[in-house]
């Protein structure tokens, strides 16, 4: 199971986080970027993310919870170590176009899928991403309990990328923790993103380690 850390809640300040989840065995530093409007609150842009992460080694995980994701691409492009661009489906009108100018950069793309929102929307998309992050929470809080009843759309998008040979990955997001590992792992997933349950903890490769399943 790979492992992407978010630092949109922890017990430190957000740089502190940053060198502490980049120090550790973490497969990518999640970035989660709000614009206030999509949900949530502001909390950075794109110039001010290569700020924070300048002096980092990891390949960034980038979720931008933010309306009108056409707008960023161009701006993420300037930051050289995201590996993935995930926006939301429920953010734009046409998001084919979204995945287009993605794919037009050396990002891979990533859709985000709210907790109400059916995996029977973005069937149609599932050809032309690297990643579907399936959201176990509702977007723009750290801290929030796992919502269980999600699990299906992770099996159902492993079932639907066996059956077709699709490429993407298969994220979850939200209330991670030792306790809900196994029942996302069973579901299929390749990857979690944990926040609150490693940034809150003075051990952060322990807590790793635990939703690694070693």
């Amino acid at each position: 199971m790979k492992v992407s850390v978010s630092f949109l809640k922890g017990k430190d300040d957000r740089e502190t986080m940053i060198k502490k989840i980049d120090a550790s065995s973490a497969d990518f530093i999640h970035v989660d970027m709000m614009d206030g409007e999509f949900c949530g609150d502001y909390n950075f842009n794109a110039q001010e993310l290569k700020k924070l992460v300048k002096d980092t080694n990891k390949k960034l995980d980038v979720h931008i919870m933010v309306c009108s994701p056409n707008k960023y691409v161009k701006d993420f492009t300037k930051i050289p170590n995201v590996e993935y661009l995930t926006f939301h489906y429920e953010a734009h009108r046409r998001p084919i176009d979204v995945i287009n100018m993605i794919r037009h950069t050396s990002m891979k793309v990533g859709i985000a899928i709210n907790p109400e929102t059916k995996v029977s929307h973005i069937i149609p998309l599932l050809n032309y991403v690297d990643e579907v992050l399936v959201m176990s929470v509702h977007p723009g809080k750290g801290g929030q309990q796992f919502m269980e009843e999600v699990l299906y759309k992770v099996e159902t998008l492993k079932e639907i990328k066996e059956q077709n040979g699709y490429r993407y990955i298969i994220s979850v997001d939200g209330g991670i923790n030792n306790e809900n590992i196994k029942l996302v792992e069973e579901a299929g997933a390749d990857m979690v993103v944990s926040g609150s349950y490693i940034c809150n903890s003075d051990d952060y490769e322990e807590r790793i380690s635990t939703l690694r399943g070693n």
